[in-house]
């Protein structure tokens, strides 16, 4: 069923109350229509009834009888409230204090809460009544949502968001705003929207292209490996005294360069950048070296490259030590790679989740899981929390080590802990039990899995079946296959045929046809 099309306007009782309505195309009059949140006009929350306004009036009242809600509490209550329908009550509901008006921060704050929650409609809304209002607003609100926007593949609302500036700011929009909206554009691959939106610049906004927005243009080129057109915008820019190469330039064409393996062209232009145009390379350009020595398989001369840059006076951080040390580890020089983590320690760095992951990493991949361990065991002390990839990085080793009763019991009891794992967690632990023949193990873990509300890889599913099959143990084979027809897996021909000849063997004939039903019902 369609939403019912709905105009919400606003109407100012007096300066210091603002609503938003929902009106039906009647004549009623405005003042004995009830205000409604639209995004009570969703279908989402039609199935989830809102909690009664009155709940939210109640909740301000007793915040009020103590004091009065200024604009840094509302913006706090706002903040704190999960429910973007109760936010936005809460945002209209302040209003009734005398003297309070909404300003620039309230609106920032109420529109970021509904984009986060891709409650569009209800954006609309607000950015209408915005309209209305007689306050200064800033141009970063819509730039927040320029970011929303892109992020959920509304490329046009992108631009959308930023012809709205001048009207609602009431001033052109600056240059960080163009340079943001054209680099969404460009990251999205909008080309043709990018070319719009620079045309219209140049024309209506008199735009005189900086340093900023030929990066832009640089990086885009390097991304899609076109290095020659890249080159020629950094030709362009070496006309230009506005847009001259930068040190952001030169390091975008060196990632591009050693990305596509041209490694001497990329050391060359590092040397023209730094004897031709004076340029200071820093931190983020070195690495970009280094990076590409470790890709080539030339860890010494990435080594090397460190030290060159200290001596240069710009010190490593986390960052490249943590490139050098994933560089050693690919070539499985364990002992170089402690040595670079216990350097980056004595010089005061701490290390981060990337730098200790990468350490854990290598120390699995060379079978000293509890050496490994160890390592998780100080992140916890140093208080550097470990994510998803070390986690799976811990588990990968402990399977590699046949050490599954560790790995199970980990996945059984991380997420209690409130450790996040991702349905790669459990993949990796499954595909290594049923390589090994660790059948039992492995349907313990599919009824954890499938708990959870994770669904083993389509390969595996299938080889785990087949396992079960030919290991005779039919029962089991019966209940994963039902289990996983549950969320949706269609078995291979091979896999139910073993069985429903496993089964009949068994002289379980009613299971058969039971089991033939509800397959051919699914292929249905």
């Amino acid at each position: 069923m369609k939403t019912p099309t709905v105009f919400v306007k606003f109407v100012a009782v007096s300066f210091n109350r603002h609503r938003l309505f929902s009106s039906s195309p009647s004549s009623a009059p405005l003042s004995s229509l009830p205000w409604i949140s639209p995004l009570r006009l969703s279908k989402a929350t039609l199935t989830k009834p809102d909690p009664p306004t009155e709940s939210i009036a109640a909740m301000v009242e007793s915040h009020r009888k103590h004091k009065y809600i200024s604009h840094e509490s509302a913006i706090n209550l706002i903040k704190r409230e999960r429910d973007p329908q109760r936010a936005l009550e809460i945002f209209n509901t302040v209003t009734e204090q005398k003297g309070f008006n909404h300003n620039s921060a309230t609106y920032a704050t109420i529109l970021d809460k509904l984009a986060r929650s891709k409650k569009f409609p209800a954006v609309d809304a607000v950015l209408r009544q915005m309209t209305y209002e007689t306050c200064k607003f800033h141009e970063g609100i819509f730039l927040n949502l320029m970011k929303h926007f892109s992020q959920s593949s509304l490329h046009e609302r992108v631009l959308e968001m930023f012809h709205a500036i001048q009207p609602v700011v009431r001033e052109k929009p600056s240059l960080k705003a163009i340079s943001t909206c054209l680099n969404l554009l460009v990251k999205s691959n909008q080309i043709d929207l990018a070319r719009e939106f620079l045309l219209h610049s140049r024309k209506r906004l008199n735009l005189k292209p900086n340093s900023c927005i030929f990066n832009i243009l640089v990086k885009h080129h390097c991304k899609n490996k076109n290095l020659k057109s890249a080159f020629e915008v950094f030709n362009e820019m070496k006309k230009s005294k506005i847009s001259y190469p930068n040190v952001i330039t030169y390091s975008t064409l060196m990632d591009g360069l050693c990305e596509s393996g041209r490694l001497k062209e990329a050391v060359d232009l590092f040397e023209e950048m730094v004897s031709k145009e004076q340029i200071l390379p820093d931190a983020l350009t070195y690495n970009v070296l280094i990076n590409g020595f470790c890709h080539a398989g030339k860890v010494d001369r990435a080594k090397k490259m460190m030290e060159f840059m200290r001596k240069n006076g710009c010190n490593p951080n986390v960052f490249n030590y943590s490139t050098l040390m994933n560089g050693f580890c690919k070539e499985k020089k364990l002992l170089e790679a402690k040595e670079v983590f216990d350097e980056m320690k004595s010089f005061g760095l701490k290390p981060d989740t990337i730098s200790y992951s990468t350490l854990i990493n290598c120390f699995c991949r060379a079978g000293k899981i509890d050496e490994a361990t160890e390592l998780l065991k100080e992140m916890k002390e140093k208080e550097c929390k470990a994510d998803t990839v070390t986690f799976n990085v811990i588990l990968g080793g402990l399977c590699r080590e046949g050490r599954f009763e560790t790995a199970l019991d980990m996945l059984e009891k991380l997420p209690c802990d409130g450790v996040y794992l991702n349905k790669a967690s459990y993949r990796i632990v499954l595909n290594f039990l049923c390589q090994k023949g660790e059948l039992n193990k492995a349907t313990e873990l599919l009824d954890l899995m499938l708990g959870r509300g994770f669904l083993p890889h389509y390969a595996t599913s299938n080889e785990l079946l087949v396992r079960l099959c030919k290991a005779g143990m039919v029962d089991d084979a019966a209940v994963a296959m039902f289990e996983l027809m549950e969320m949706g897996f269609k078995p291979e021909p091979d896999s139910w045929a073993h069985a429903l000849e496993l089964i009949c063997k068994e002289r379980k004939l009613l299971c058969t046809f039971e089991l033939l039903d509800e397959l051919t019902v699914r292929e249905l």
